[in-house]
């Protein structure tokens, strides 16, 4: 008899779990919080935006959305910065979020080599981490989130291959430092790769680095370039194509398909007036806001998470621009 009720117990046991499975049950995290009156750390290290409409200023849009949401969670947000062209600042900052020791981090790994250091440093201070916007792979972190950027490099092949047949294109990057900017790297990959499957022989591919453009001494070098190699498409592997747009207004280029990146004002309007064909768009705000939350299930609610979370190749014309959702 007591050999049955045992037997009885066990059965209810294993059922009362895989009804808190199914319920997806979590403690009170909330009540546990506010009783112990913990704040709860987290920092952020992204490149500082160019302008007040630059590209960087989205993911933090997207970041202090949800610390605003978590606010009753006791979740205190300190964000550091680096310029786009300075890795010896991305150090400095690095340095200042070790000595900080807060509980999570979302990163932007802009330069790969300073970054390794950094994460080496997280990783040995047992700090988790999310990488947001490139990745470098199985580097200890607990999740990324961004586009899978050799694929956003085959969608530009395959998209400028169907504008344009064959005639030579030049790939371009505005950034110093190439090796060490792995997201570009990435795109520039996939991108070759869509041709060498696809199309190969009726295209020369180039690819032409710009690391200043202070001023407009680089034009010069790429307009002699387009004439010499007569280039008639161009892709630029990241969110500085009105740059291209400006060079093309200046020197009255014509009949260029050009692809570049991202919902800017400035690409924008290159967009409408037909100086570029197509944007690829990656949802900024989203990956900043899911960055956050990403770190907030895994630290706060002890959650288990996705490591990695494309988020989708959005492909922007100027029919369809003005009914492209932002993040709100």
């Amino acid at each position: 008899m007591l050999h049955n009720r045992t037997e009885v117990s066990e059965k209810t046991r294993k059922k009362i779990l895989a009804i808190i499975e199914e319920l997806d049950f979590k403690p009170n995290i909330l009540a546990s919080n506010l009783a112990s009156k913990k704040t709860v750390h987290f920092a952020t290290l992204l490149p500082r935006p160019l302008s007040d409409v630059g590209y960087w200023n989205k993911p933090f849009l997207g970041i202090t959305k949800r610390i605003a949401e978590l606010k009753q969670y006791n979740i205190d947000l300190q964000s550091f910065s680096f310029g786009q062209n300075s890795p010896k600042e991305f150090v400095s900052e690095a340095e200042k979020i070790i000595g900080l020791k807060p509980d999570g981090v979302v990163l932007a790994p802009y330069f790969k080599k300073e970054s390794l250091l950094f994460i080496e440093k997280l990783n040995n201070s047992k700090i988790p981490f999310v990488f947001i916007d490139s990745e470098i792979k199985d580097a200890g972190q607990i999740g990324y989130i961004g586009q899978n950027s050799y694929q956003s490099g085959l969608v530009s092949g395959k998209l400028l291959d169907l504008l344009l047949p064959s005639g030579n294109i030049v790939v371009i990057h505005f950034a110093k430092e190439m090796d060490n900017q792995n997201h570009l790297v990435e795109r520039e990959k996939g991108f070759y790769e869509w041709y060498k499957q696809n199309n190969q022989h009726n295209h020369q591919l180039f690819t032409i680095e710009i690391p200043d453009t202070t001023n407009d001494k680089w034009m010069k070098k790429v307009v002699d370039f387009i004439g010499q190699f007569s280039i008639k498409g161009i892709f630029v592997t990241n969110s500085k194509v009105f740059n291209v747009g400006r060079l093309v207004e200046k020197f009255n280029l014509k009949d260029l398909k050009i692809i570049g990146h991202d919902y800017l004002t400035d690409n924008i309007a290159y967009l409408k007036s037909d100086i570029v064909q197509f944007l690829i768009c990656q949802r900024p705000e989203e990956q900043g806001y899911n960055a956050v939350n990403k770190l907030f299930r895994h630290i706060v609610q002890k959650r288990k998470i996705e490591k990695i979370n494309y988020t989708s190749i959005d492909i922007l014309t100027k029919e369809n621009i003005d009914y492209y959702k932002e993040f709100k």
